[in-house]
């Protein structure tokens, strides 16, 4: 009889996935360890019955009533018992390499010249069904893992799934390149979308026998560097590859001188509107002095307009005005006269007289001529003739103080020394630099050496030069 064993447990290699104890006569008092990491199936008379999570248990009826139940019809439960149990690591294996066998014919999209490929990688595995495990792979044997290097079992997952996993690749691998329109040259940019797609491809293969795969990459493509057709492939890439750099190098100068245009535009439109701006306030101070004169024209008029018509009111003019300083003048003179009866008598007050006479002259010159003769006494005694003027419109003489004509009623404007006509609107106006209508200058300057000139004179008074 075999001997019995009183602790059944494993403690073994990690990357064993299902491990068979070797002792198999147990009794009811046996005691089972299962770690964290594990789960154990007790197989008796070749049948899976109870399996166990992690935990420690004793082979009690009341415990495992499978199989209780089977050893009190066998044994009535107090004698040992045939009876095998296998303990499955539930940890995931990690890195576990995989690699075509052969090279895998690919046909480029863009040249349609064939290549030779090949892909390697690594991948993690765990069990996800172990009861489906031990009957499909498992079956009688000691164990299983990935290689047969840890347990020297008879059979490893690697054998078994090579043919599973070269199959896939192979098929799915130029598919996928070719679909997602994938640049041979650049493969390493898109290993993670190959690994997705590997991976839902293999997947299902695995799951039938109790296996699934958390993650699968693929590390490498290996490509035919020898060949010369990629030799080629790889030359025109690199020609294009050149090509969009001198393009982009374009587009960035383009972009650039752009930028500088721009720039450039923004600075000169800013000098425009600062010398705009200059430019619009001094025109608007020439507006101002312009109005201000015009002004300051317009209220020397209106002054002028206002004394007349104060004259005018009070019945009088400037001619009146003057009158009366040459009779204040010589009211003066008699007043000189000497009455006393000193100094040079009559000759004498008849000289102060005329000193009188002359200053009130200087007054006016209009009135200083009829003081010339002065001395000399009219020659018949018929009274003083007035002035006589001409009418404008009838031709016909005209008392010199008569507002209007006495044969047409016209009225009768005097000359005004003080008024010159403005050659810019033709209106008249004060003597002065401007034109109290329109603003215009009055003095009018030589061009060539700039002095001013009368009014209505045809060569300059200076130079000689004509006008």
């Amino acid at each position: 009889m075999a001997e019995i064993a009183q602790i059944i447990k494993y403690e073994g290699d990690n990357s064993t996935f299902i491990w068979k104890h070797p002792c198999e006569d147990f009794n009811t008092t046996t005691q089972l360890i299962v770690h964290e990491s594990q789960e154990a199936i007790f197989f008796m008379n070749g049948q899976a019955l109870d399996l166990f999570g992690p935990g420690r248990y004793t082979l009690e009826t009341q415990n495992i009533p499978k199989i209780g139940k089977a050893l009190n019809r066998t044994t009535g439960g107090d004698t040992p018992f045939h009876c095998e149990v296998y303990f499955i690591n539930k940890t995931v294996q990690m890195a576990i390499k995989w690699g075509t066998d052969s090279k895998v014919r690919f046909i480029d999209p863009t040249f349609g010249v064939p290549l030779e490929i090949g892909a390697s990688g690594e991948m993690n595995l765990m069990v996800s069904d172990p009861r489906k495990l031990l009957v499909k792979i498992v079956g009688t044997m000691n164990g299983i893992a990935w290689d047969d290097r840890s347990g020297g079992f008879t059979k490893s997952l690697s054998a078994s799934f090579r043919p599973l996993i070269s199959t896939a690749v192979k098929t799915n691998l130029s598919s996928c390149i070719k679909s997602q329109n994938i640049n041979i040259l650049e493969v390493d940019e898109s290993l993670g979308l190959l690994s997705d797609v590997l991976r839902r491809s293999i997947i299902p293969g695995f799951e039938e026998y109790g296996l699934t795969i958390p993650e699968f990459y693929v590390n490498t493509v290996v490509l035919p560097e020898s060949d010369p057709n990629f030799k080629r492939i790889r030359e025109l890439h690199t020609i294009s590859l050149q090509k969009k750099m001198v393009e982009a190098e374009t587009t960035i100068k383009t972009a650039m001188a752009e930028s500088q245009a721009s720039i450039t535009a923004a600075e000169r439109q800013a000098i425009l509107e600062q010398e705009t701006t200059v430019t619009e306030k001094a025109r608007r101070e020439a507006e101002r002095e312009l109005i201000r004169a015009q002004t300051e024209a317009q209220a020397a008029k209106m002054s002028g307009f206002a004394e007349a018509e104060v004259m005018r009111a009070k019945g009088y003019n400037e001619k009146d005005v003057i009158q009366a300083e040459v009779q204040k003048a010589y009211a003066e003179g008699i007043g000189n006269m000497n009455i006393s009866g000193s100094g040079g008598g009559v000759a004498g007050d008849m000289i102060g007289l005329g000193v009188g006479m002359a200053a009130a002259g200087a007054v006016s010159g209009q009135m200083g001529e009829m003081f010339k003769g002065f001395g000399t006494m009219p020659a018949n005694d018929s009274p003083q003739q007035t002035a006589k003027i001409k009418c404008p419109n009838c031709n016909s003489e005209v008392p010199e103080n008569s507002n209007f004509c006495l044969e047409c009623g016209a009225k009768i404007e005097l000359p005004n020394e003080n008024e010159i006509i403005c050659p810019a609107c033709g209106k008249k106006t004060n003597k002065g630099k401007f034109c109290m209508e329109c603003g215009a200058p009055l003095i009018a300057k030589c061009a060539k050496c700039g002095a001013e000139l009368p009014s209505g004179a045809k060569f300059c008074l200076e130079c000689g030069e004509k006008l």
